[in-house]
């Protein structure tokens, strides 16, 4: 009997990891600054928790994508798990104590996130200048701003 293919884990071999996660509906969640400071801040702290590296980031109004390098295999799962859970509680009660008005007419739900994250596994320079690039450039190819530079929330300035 031929073997089977073994399946793949993210986060269960040691690479850089692109990562994409999305406002539950693509709802615009992250439009206003202090949600996106929120976001930027537990991401430090889980920086700080699991000792990852972060080579790029970038917020939009709708969704994050993050370059993080795990010291070891199997932790991306519970890095991104913290990173969404953390940031919606605490971007949930910011909204409900200083924006609730604009909180009420986004249908909240019972989400702040989708469930799944999306993430690329990257073994190359090559591949992890090109993904840096798209994500750079994502704020300029729908219009927030002219350069990547000017985007205020991303690794690019």
């Amino acid at each position: 009997m031929p073997d089977q293919p073994r399946r793949v884990i993210a986060g269960d071999e040691k690479y850089m990891h692109f990562v994409t996660f999305s406002c539950d509906r693509r709802r615009r969640l992250l439009d206003m600054n202090q949600p996106r400071r929120i976001l930027l801040g537990v991401l430090n702290h889980q920086l700080t928790q699991m000792s990852p590296k972060c080579v790029g980031f970038v917020l939009m109004p709708d969704h994050a994508h993050a370059l993080i390098w795990l010291p070891e295999t199997g932790q991306l799962s519970r890095f991104m798990h913290g990173w969404k859970r953390m940031s919606s509680f605490r971007i949930r009660n910011w909204y409900r104590e200083n924006e609730a008005e604009y909180f009420a007419n986004l249908e909240m739900g019972d989400q702040f996130w989708q469930p799944k994250y999306y993430s690329f596994s990257i073994y190359s320079r090559r591949k992890l200048e090109e993904k840096l690039q798209y994500m750079h450039l994502n704020p300029v190819r729908v219009g927030l701003v002219e350069r990547a530079i000017e985007w205020h929330w991303s690794s690019a300035r």
